[in-house]
């Protein structure tokens, strides 16, 4: 069993941050690496990428925001109640080393995810960039501690409430059109977004490294379910990724992939989350 420590509510209610009490994992896990989670004895497992650990104090971080069921159940969760099952760290970490100049761009919950590698990179002596952005200013996370991270940071608003106009995109084309110490490209959110900054990072031959996030289920690579067809070939999210290259990964097949179960989903909620 693992306590929930600390639990917070973000963007009007929909997105909620938990730091839970496991300290095997947070000795162990990497930026860019996730655990799979079970509420409790019959629930679902589901995975969730670590946003940030704490290996003095035992603790993770995780941040999800609520699409289904389990994620309703978990939001009525509070500080001192208990998470049945936490396995983890799984994954590949992220490329965390001196790259020299690096773009983190991130979309909606991504920035959590975002947040861990950006502070990994830093670490590493990166110069870092950071471009976050959400469909408004309610539903943005993360911006004052991304803003401590990043020796620049670009924020952008769908509707304009907040920061620029429009989408992480437009920042991003300013940046590789006028600079030319950037070497690598990092972006993790929405499919679309994700598809969107491979399809205009490869217009300048960068570099992109992408985090995926295909449906899953036991995060070892035996049930076949995070499949993603990457340069033309089979791998498993959760033993070959989450993170590839995103200029070999078809994101058409991912987004089909993904809006399988996005009905039963949104059904799920029409029932009791206990």
């Amino acid at each position: 069993m693992f306590p929930i420590v600390n639990k917070q509510t973000m963007a009007k209610g929909t997105i909620v941050r938990f730091d839970i009490s496991a300290p095997k994992i947070a000795r162990k896990v990497k930026a860019g690496q996730f655990v799979i989670i079970r509420v409790h004895e019959k629930g679902e497992r589901i995975p969730l990428t670590v946003a940030e650990a704490d290996a003095f104090i035992g603790t993770i971080t995780i941040i999800f925001q609520v699409v289904g069921k389990t994620t309703a159940l978990m939001r009525s969760l509070n500080e001192g109640d208990m998470i049945q099952d936490v396995v983890g760290p799984l994954g590949k970490p992220a490329e965390t080393h001196n790259h020299g100049t690096v773009v983190m761009v991130g979309g909606g919950t991504g920035v959590a995810i975002l947040y861990h590698v950006t502070k990994a990179m830093k670490e590493a002596g990166n110069k870092v960039i950071g471009i976050i952005g959400a469909r408004e200013q309610n539903m943005l996370i993360l911006e004052e501690e991304m803003r401590v991270l990043c020796d620049e940071l670009f924020i952008t608003t769908d509707d304009g409430s907040y920061g620029m106009k429009g989408f992480v995109t437009d920042p991003l084309r300013t940046l590789l059109t006028e600079r030319k110490d950037i070497n690598l490209v990092y972006a993790i959110g929405p499919i679309i977004m994700m598809k969107n900054v491979c399809k205009l990072t490869k217009e300048f031959n960068m570099r992109t490294m992408v985090s995926l996030n295909p449906v899953m289920i036991d995060g070892t690579g035996m049930c076949g379910g995070c499949r993603v067809s990457i340069d033309g070939k089979t791998k498993f999210c959760c033993v070959d990724g989450p993170d590839f290259d995103g200029h070999t990964v078809d994101f058409d097949e991912l987004e089909k992939r993904n809006s399988l179960y996005l009905k039963d989903e949104k059904d799920s909620l029409l029932f009791s989350v206990h």
